[in-house]
């Protein structure tokens, strides 16, 4: 495996100043020789870019599906989730700080070839594995080739993203992807720019690219942030769209916010909030919302968008109770349940596993 500090990058072209620009994101960065981009991860070295990371991760732990989170892909199946360090995102509410904005390589202890990890989510009876923790797009390369050894032996992929990147490199590392939930911010470029660095068209462009030209699973989360993006009216016009532009059958997930990194002084998002956002994009057609990180077992509950049936009952990730036929429908009135299933439901629960996999 080629050492990551050397790994050659994607996405990159020579500008008449002698700078390189690299094209993988809207960031567009700008470097000259030993500069590193804003995500931190891809650089250029000997007038070349390449992926510091590649092969190297901040951990392995086997999840379950339900906590990427995606509750119409393979309900109840596990997941084997890493991550590596970086993000092209400078949100200052992130939740995962410690990795996304971390500057010390050293942290990413874990190394493993993409043929290691599938050999190990295949050894544990994982259905999936999940590039999560921070944003995959910034070591597509080595996930892209993880997802290759993957699909070799059948087993899914998962990526879990803020879909912040440009046309081409997005068409060509979702040509490697099986379900994604794509991290939609808000719905107001104001506070993408001023709480990520970064703008709302391209994640609503990518959005748009996987539903209408993959067939990649999509289902979509928005963390709540009293104040900030909580209000009726953009959870109303963020749910329109939703189901004008992508279809009334995407679910979406409202997650809680807590305090952390440049927000502490922000309270914590309380459950009404959750509760109120979920009418809010249920009466504006939605079939399939969700709710995060609070106890709330109407907010895990699966129903049929025909009939109204209960078909996946959940109590937070463990399922409690199982209807949907295996060929995906519902018993009562035979509608077709959105989403990608088995003959019947894993039995993984709530557990959270580390797991440690050498290269």
């Amino acid at each position: 495996m080629t050492p990551s500090s050397q790994y050659p990058a994607r996405w990159w072209h020579w500008l008449d100043d002698g700078r390189v620009q690299c094209d993988l994101c809207p960031r567009d960065c700008r470097l000259h020789e030993g500069q590193r981009g804003a995500c931190f991860v891809r650089a250029r070295q000997h007038d070349r870019m390449v992926l510091t990371t590649y092969g190297r991760s901040s951990g392995f732990c086997i999840d379950p599906i339900e906590k990427k989170p995606l509750n119409h892909f393979y309900p109840g199946s596990s997941v084997l989730s890493f991550g590596t360090a970086g993000c092209n995102l400078a949100c200052k509410f992130c939740q995962n700080w410690d990795i996304t904005k971390s500057r010390d390589m050293d942290r990413l202890m874990d190394q493993a070839s993409p043929e290691r990890i599938a050999s190990a989510a295949q050894q544990a009876g994982c259905k999936s594995v999940a590039f999560t923790y921070n944003d995959p797009v910034i070591f597509a390369e080595y996930a892209m080739d993880v997802a290759d050894a993957c699909r070799s032996r059948g087993i899914h992929t998962v990526a879990v993203t803020a879909g912040y990147l440009h046309a081409q490199p997005r068409r060509e590392f979702f040509a490697h992807i099986d379900a994604t939930n794509v991290d939609l911010k808000a719905f107001s470029d104001d506070f993408y720019f001023k709480l990520t660095g970064s703008h709302l068209q391209p994640v609503l462009d990518t959005l748009l690219y996987l539903r209408r030209e993959t067939g990649v699973w999509v289902e979509i989360t928005t963390l709540l942030i009293p104040g900030k993006n909580d209000s009726d009216e953009e959870i109303t016009v963020m749910s329109r769209w939703i189901h004008q532009q992508l279809g009334a059958d995407v679910p979406l997930h409202f997650s809680a916010f807590h305090p952390d990194h440049k927000m502490q002084d922000v309270p914590a998002t309380p459950k009404s909030t959750l509760v109120r956002a979920r009418e809010i994009a249920r009466r504006e057609g939605l079939h399939h919302v969700y709710t995060g990180n609070v106890h709330h077992r109407a907010g895990d509950t699966t129903h049929c968008a025909h009939c109204g049936a209960t078909l996946i009952e959940r109590d937070w990730y463990r399922i409690d109770r199982y209807r949907v036929t295996p060929d995906g429908c519902c018993p009562d009135c035979g509608h077709v349940l959105a989403g990608c299933y088995g003959r019947a439901a894993g039995n993984f629960g709530r557990r959270r596993i580390p797991v440690a996999i050498g290269a």
